[in-house]
């Protein structure tokens, strides 16, 4: 099989998968855990990287990063070559620590990054090795809900607010949107090409991104598309709120935030609202 090209553009949304060789552990100790930990933390300083979110489970870890500046590749150079170097020297051993390349895949922050937040941090529990996501103390979620000091390099400002303005509701709110996913199927489904978690015209966006070297957020959704009418004319022509929302996020002019904003809800809720109606076309 073909292996998937690495695409890089400014503002680019990864979530990278890295696993042990033959399968084997990539930690040994607490030791290890952390002392990755630390490298991330300097890569991210290093690379100006923005990370979402991690979970470092025992034969692989789980990251959704954020590139401002189309480096993945240098970083992860930097990030899985030191690893190996300090795995190697602190357990006495020699070799290849991870399994060929590591996997990423370009994701749409807009209908993702939430998912997948929640998809990381539920991993150990969906492996049984903790009853809940708070139970494990590799992963982000600790320190995005106020139970471990969180890295200055660990983002968490943009999760929370999807789930309103003041820090202790969107925690509480968040800490039940995680809960919530253990009864959601996987999110892989919508997968495409091997390296896109997102629909066509995300797809499209990327490449035209790619093609131009443009910055996303500058880009268009969609140059043939009509200039969006005002939300509330939405509303009034469809009268269903969700339908109402369904066709401003297709008009390509709103965020899923600023519709949610305008309609009072969780931008959780939006995202669901957007997902579902794609699906029914």
């Amino acid at each position: 099989m073909t292996r998937p090209l690495r695409l890089e553009f400014e503002g680019a949304l990864y979530h990278i998968t890295s696993r042990g060789d033959r399968r084997e552990a990539i930690y040994e100790s607490d030791a290890d855990r952390s002392g990755f930990l630390s490298l991330l933390g300097s890569v991210c300083d290093s690379y100006n990287w923005a990370c979402h979110s991690y979970c470092l489970m025992s034969n692989h870890y789980h990251l959704l990063v954020e590139t401002p500046e189309a480096n993945l590749s240098r970083g992860m150079r930097q990030l899985n070559g030191v690893y190996t170097q300090d795995f190697n020297r602190r357990n006495r051993r020699c070799g290849h620590v991870f399994q060929g390349r590591y996997e990423s895949i370009l994701v749409d922050k807009e209908n993702y990054l939430l998912e997948l937040t929640r998809y990381i941090v539920l991993n150990p529990v969906r492996a049984g090795m903790v009853k809940g996501p708070q139970d494990w103390p590799w992963s982000s979620f600790r320190a995005i809900v106020g139970l471990a000091e969180r890295p200055a390099w660990l983002q968490n400002d943009w999760l929370l607010s999807a789930f309103g303005n003041n820090k202790a509701g969107a925690i509480e709110r968040y800490i039940k949107f995680v809960s919530d996913g253990m009864h959601h199927a996987a999110i892989w489904s919508d997968l495409k090409q091997q390296i896109y978690l997102g629909d066509d015209l995300f797809i499209h966006r990327v490449q035209a991104l790619i093609d131009a070297n443009k910055d996303l957020s500058e880009f268009p959704c969609a140059q043939s598309r009509p200039r969006p009418k005002p939300i509330h004319e939405y509303l009034l022509q469809e009268k269903d709120r969700n339908r109402a929302i369904a066709r401003a996020y297709q008009s390509g002019g709103y965020t899923l935030k600023e519709i949610a904003t305008y309609f009072n809800l969780h931008y959780s809720t939006v995202s669901v609202i957007a997902r579902k109606s794609k699906s029914k076309t």
